[in-house]
This record gives C-alpha cells, structure tokens and sequence, in this order.
C-alpha cells in the first residue's frame, strides 16, 4: 500500500464502488459466461486476451471481444446470452473479505456510498443479493441508466448526484484502469486495487491510492484511516 496522506476526518462526503473485482470475485466468472458465448460462435477467448477488456462496461466489451475476433456481433442478443450463462454461473459468486469489511465499517459509520457499475443492473442486483451486501447498498447506477460507460464518467457523477454529494468530495473504489480514468474524468478520487498487477498498468499512478499488490494487500482498518473515518 503506497504511503498517502490520509484525509482529515469528515472531508470524505461518500464513497463509490465499482462492482466486479471490487466487491465481488467476478471477473473469473465474467470471464468463463464470455468465454462460453464466444466458443459459442467458434471463438476461443483466452485470459491474456481477456486481460486487455478487463474494466470495460458489459457491452463494451462484448463489442470488443467481437471486433478483436472479427465475429460480426447481435450485442443485444449477444448481452442476453451473456447474461443467461452468467445466472447459470452465479451461486458460485464470492465477495471480497476486505472491501466487505469496509463496507460494513463504512456502513456503521454512517457514510453515505452506492455502487456504480458497468454491469447491466439487474445483474448489479443479483450480484450483491447472492453475497449478502444488497441491504447495505441500496443505491445503485447501472451502465444501462447512463449515456457512456467507463472510461466516460457517467456512473460515478449519477451515482454522487443520486446521493446529493458533490463529485469533488466523493472516493471511487476501482480495480481496472477505465475505472481509475472515469473516476479521474469526473472530478473525484480514486483508491485503486488493481486486480491485474503482473504486469501493473502504469496509469494506475493516476490514482490518489494505489495498493500495488491487490486485494490480497488491502487491509480494511488502514484504508477505513485513509478515508478519515472514525471507527467506532
């Protein structure tokens, strides 16, 4: 965990999360609906592939795995079929110890948060009921609600208006670098757990907290003193 300032206590007004690889152990599960779709259509999607999309909004990155293989795609009918191998796939979902940890605290805490996501929201919906955290975050933006998904800021300003907080005082909790980008775009900081780091995108720098060695490394009581949270 890079050493930063932490913020002075009450400066942080809300907290923003992405969704997959965030909250949620996901992106294998992403990985094998996507990679089922492709074979599907006589693709085969490997993870060196697949690495190079991570972070992408669902349909963004349905279009471009379709252009990466040349597969003239029917994305609406391409993201149902997504989304039917990923219901399939779904009670295997497991949430991320430390970022549940945080949540928790934060929710104790009182501080105000939503999730913002490039995932449709019904599957938002699904993901957090299937891991226990859907009480605790009951606000939620959807790619499918906003103009552009990530890297364009669109989620994460809805997100803060929703919760009336201005963008400025509002922290995004990111793992992949469109993430880290938009949260940038949109005038807010950034905690950054990569959870690609063998090779690290060097724009992850951009990010006002980088812990380097992913979510193995996050440890939920430094990071609740980072944010200038009082615990209780």
């Amino acid at each position: 965990m890079d050493a930063q300032q932490r913020y002075p206590e009450g400066e942080v007004a809300a907290v923003l999360w992405d969704l997959d690889g965030v909250l949620v152990d996901s992106e294998g599960l992403l990985f094998e609906a996507e990679r089922r779709l492709l074979a599907e259509h006589g693709a085969e999607l490997t993870a060196e592939v697949k690495a190079g999309f991570i972070g992408l909004g669902g349909t963004e990155v349905l279009a471009a795995l379709a252009d990466h293989f040349g597969i003239d795609a029917d994305l609406p009918a391409w993201t149902a079929r997504k989304m039917e191998l990923v219901a399939e796939l779904l009670p295997g979902l497991r949430p991320f110890a430390p970022t549940t940890a945080l949540v928790r605290a934060l929710a104790e805490a009182g501080m105000p948060m939503a999730v913002a996501s490039g995932s449709p929201a019904d599957a938002i919906d699904n993901a957090l009921r299937t891991v226990g955290l859907a009480d605790l975050l009951p606000v939620r933006v959807s790619v499918d609600q906003v103009a552009a998904g990530k890297p364009a800021p669109d989620v994460f300003l809805a997100a803060a208006d929703r919760l009336g907080v201005p963008p400025e005082r509002c922290v995004v909790i990111e793992d992949a670098v469109p993430g880290v980008l938009a949260a940038r775009a949109a005038g807010m900081s950034c905690l950054a757990i990569p959870s690609v780091t063998d090779p690290l995108d060097p724009r992850f720098e951009d990010a006002d907290l980088l812990i380097r060695g992913g979510m193995s490394a996050a440890d939920p009581t430094a990071l609740l003193d980072w944010l200038g949270v009082r615990r209780g």
